[in-house]
């Protein structure tokens, strides 16, 4: 086969050869970037419109739970939660500790939901306190330091168990954590000097409202080394123990109460009972749900009782007058 000589080229192979200019999407489709937004467009007009006929279609109504159920195996939810008498719950716990082969000696726990509200925007305060219980359930002695400048009353609380006493010597201490207990208790002299610890301490300064502030030492020292100290968890849950589980259940159930009615002070009478639901459980057992009735402190509307006096009343002053004549 002869070459071809140089220089020939054949016809059409010279525009192949030749390097193609740039071209861009645009200009070589010169109608893609219009299909693409028409495409965006239809797509988002295709979800608002799902979204207006979501908006529209009504939600399904949700069934009122049942009360009781029948058979022995139920869906929970389909249900009310049951709630049980105090007494037969506390049963209930001792009944679950025997099945379970778990330890009898542990601790008997409630868990308190609040109803902090008192008006449109008041409401109580998240708080804690101390009470006594009828049964004590351990041995533990809590510390205590009492705050005084009197020689014979510093002597006073010594002889009955406090573990720290002094004068405005223990506020630099305590500012700088050097020294700490579990509860402060002071005299009246002191407490214009104890200034200075007020937003160290918080709730656990010296006050009459916790009974820590006052003259009668002995008294405040017994109380607060062996009281029992509970606090709002949150903004309206308290999660205190009351008991241990081999307790007698007359014990136990008394322990409850006590916790119980110390809580109510916390809110007044006139409004809705501060305590809304109450739970109970052991350390290993389910949480059971208590009735409030027979539970929460009866309070007697002053109110009531003064209309009702008045209407006797009015009721006895005929009688009386037509006896006179």
């Amino acid at each position: 086969v002869l070459a071809p000589r140089c220089g020939w080229v054949l016809p059409g192979l010279e525009q192949r050869l030749a390097v193609p200019a740039m071209v861009s999407p645009a200009s070589a489709r010169p109608y893609a970037a219009a299909a693409k937004a028409a495409k965006k467009e239809a797509k988002r007009s295709r979800h608002e419109k799902g979204k207006e006929k979501g908006e529209q279609k009504p939600r399904p109504r949700r069934q009122p739970l049942m009360s009781k159920p029948v058979d022995d195996v139920y869906l929970t939810w389909l249900y009310r939660r049951p709630s049980y008498e105090l007494e037969q719950a506390v049963g209930m716990l001792k009944r679950f500790q025997e099945l379970d082969f778990t330890h009898p000696k542990q601790f008997v726990y409630i868990n308190v939901f609040l109803d902090m509200a008192l008006q449109k925007k008041k409401k109580v305060d998240p708080f804690s306190s101390a009470v006594t219980l009828p049964h004590r359930f351990t041995d533990e002695v809590k510390k205590v330091l009492v705050f005084t400048e009197n020689e014979q009353e510093a002597e006073v609380a010594r002889e009955h168990g406090a573990a720290i006493v002094g004068g405005v010597e223990l506020i630099k201490w305590i500012l700088e954590d050097e020294i700490q207990a579990d509860f402060y208790l002071a005299v009246p002299a002191i407490i214009p000097k104890l200034i200075p610890l007020r937003n160290k301490l918080r709730q656990k300064y010296p006050s009459t409202r916790r009974n820590s502030l006052g003259s009668d030492i002995p008294k405040m020292l017994q109380f607060f080394r062996e009281c029992h100290e509970y606090m709002v968890e949150g903004e309206s849950v308290i999660k205190t123990r009351i008991a241990r589980l081999d307790m007698p259940t007359e014990h136990i159930i008394a322990n409850l109460k006590a916790i119980i009615h110390d809580i109510c002070t916390f809110k007044p009478a006139n409004f809705d009972p501060i305590v809304q639901r109450l739970v109970i459980r052991s350390s290993t057992s389910e949480g059971l749900l208590l009735n409030l009735d027979g539970i929460l402190p009866q309070v007697e509307k002053v109110e009531e009782k003064e209309e009702e006096n008045a209407t006797e009343e009015d009721q006895q002053k005929p009688v009386q007058e037509s006896v006179s004549t």
